[in-house]
């Protein structure tokens, strides 16, 4: 029978610019030629300038997997969003803004539902809906990418591979050694509940950059990957196969 484990490359706040042009291109260069997909976990740019965002694009208009990303916190720094998302996707990049795509990869249906997440915390220490407006509207943005990630990831229920990418965390078990007191800045827990309804096969997100890298959302594994936890420019997670069950066994795309 045919191999049909799908390999994934994965990497996080990557914060792309100029003058970080070569150290992201050496990292594209060295993936695998065997890898599938490659998924980016937000945090693309270093401060969310276009024309960060276009080094970006330079570089993965070489690249032959298909390339999906969300956006994190520091592409939305300049708020100029719609002209970074533009300038990734004239470089091929498929960015996933509350959005899903499914892609067919060695006869598998592969399904990722994208979104950003955001700020909200968890239980013990959890904005409630509550209080001034401007407290309320940080509630009320957070209810919304919820509600996205539920979409997507209701539009790849039929697919034989799914994954949730996003940039702010989802549950504290990837949290690591943050200290506490930002946990709130760093995701919440309402984003794992779309997840504990749909069971995806895999989560990926970023953001934080001192947590861990292996954690969990009920039996759903979730894995941290931006580039200061995993240490390595891309982490690549091998998903499926010739198997009965879905497990995921990771190596690295380059030697440090």
């Amino acid at each position: 029978m045919a191999d049909t484990t799908i390999r994934v490359a994965a990497a996080g706040d990557i914060h792309c610019s100029e003058a970080e042009r070569e150290r992201v291109q050496a990292g594209f260069a060295g993936l695998d030629s065997s890898v599938d997909l490659v998924l980016l976990a937000g945090d693309l740019t270093t401060h969310g300038e276009p024309e960060q965002a276009a080094v970006l694009a330079d570089i993965c208009r070489g690249v032959s997997p298909p390339v999906l990303a969300v956006l994190g916190n520091h592409d939305w720094h300049a708020n100029r969003t719609a002209a970074v998302i533009a300038t990734l996707r004239e470089g091929g990049i498929e960015v996933l803004d509350r959005s899903a795509a499914v892609h067919e990869i060695r006869g598998r249906r592969v399904g990722v539902a994208g979104t950003k997440g955001f700020v909200g915390g968890f239980p013990d220490a959890a904005l409630p809906d509550f209080g001034e407006p401007s407290l309320r509207r940080v509630y009320a943005e957070t209810t919304q990418e919820v509600a996205a990630l539920e979409r997507g990831l209701r539009q790849i229920e039929d697919c034989d591979v799914r994954i949730v990418l996003l940039h702010y965390a989802p549950t504290t078990t990837t949290l690591g050694r943050e200290v506490r007191g930002i946990w709130a800045f760093l995701g919440s827990d309402r984003l794992g509940r779309p997840i504990l309804d749909h069971t995806p096969d895999l989560v990926l997100h970023g953001h934080a950059h001192a947590g861990a890298f292996e954690g969990f959302v009920g039996p759903v594994p979730v894995y941290n990957v931006a580039v200061p936890v995993t240490g390595r420019d891309f982490w690549v997670f091998e998903v499926g196969g010739n198997r009965p069950e879905t497990r995921f066994e990771r190596s690295e795309a380059r030697a440090e």
